[in-house]
């Protein structure tokens, strides 16, 4: 299995992001996190909103300037505010597709150089919701069904050259649901994940040996709702 390095993640101050962290320092690797909130780990970590291009690439280039490189990303930051599309403010739809989807292609597009060099891996997080759609979830289906077709796009253009990992994940117990209304928070019995079960997946994927990559990973509970 491959040494993990120095891990780039986004979104690693709360939920899957954070449980990722703490799951990389366990395998052994050095986690770099972006986020707009400061991580409660005591990780190397930049502030930034990632749905502003210029100032993530100055962030991804600060931080692997600083650790000497990057061995792999982990693009966990995101975001949902849910709602029929003419009730969702345009400007608060398109933030969803925004930070979804444009902050997971800026992310990945800074960190690019630092990955061909080191011949690193890319995992990029979609969702369920990324390749089944439900109601009231427009923007997010929108976004994630995007980084869908942007990570297989990207494993195609990057193949031999940089691995690339699409993960799936089902609905976790995390603070995802907290500012939702009610009607759109899971029932007090739904069959959720631990982030931190799902973190381990993330390890996996990224500690494959050279020329051995794991394409797309599915990871929900077994009696996730919104799979298949």
């Amino acid at each position: 299995m491959t040494e993990l390095g120095n891990v780039l993640i986004s979104g690693g101050a709360s939920g899957l992001g954070a449980a990722t962290v703490a799951a990389v320092r366990e395998a052994g690797g050095r986690p770099l996190v972006l986020d707009r909130d400061a991580p409660a780990a005591d990780v190397p970590h930049v502030q930034v909103d990632v749905t502003d291009t210029e100032a993530t690439t100055r962030a991804v280039r600060q931080l692997a300037e600083e650790a000497g490189g990057l061995d792999a990303v982990f693009t966990a930051a995101g975001m949902d505010i849910p709602g029929t599309l003419d009730s969702v403010p345009a400007e608060t739809w398109e933030n969803v597709v925004r930070v979804n989807l444009f902050g997971t292609a800026a992310v990945v597009r800074a960190a690019l150089p630092h990955l061909e060099r080191s011949g690193g891996t890319v995992v990029t997080v979609a969702s369920t919701l990324g390749i089944k759609a439900v109601s009231d979830a427009t923007a997010y289906c929108a976004a994630k069904f995007g980084v869908v077709g942007f990570t297989r796009a990207l494993a195609a253009e990057l193949a031999g050259r940089v691995g690339v990992t699409l993960l799936v994940p089902g609905g976790m117990h995390t603070a995802f649901f907290d500012t939702r209304e009610d009607r759109y928070k899971p029932p007090a019995d739904a069959k959720l994940n631990r982030p931190e079960d799902v973190a381990r997946t993330v390890v996996f994927a990224l500690s494959q040996p050279a020329g051995s990559q794991v394409r797309e990973l599915v990871v929900c509970s077994d009696e996730e709702s919104s799979w298949p």
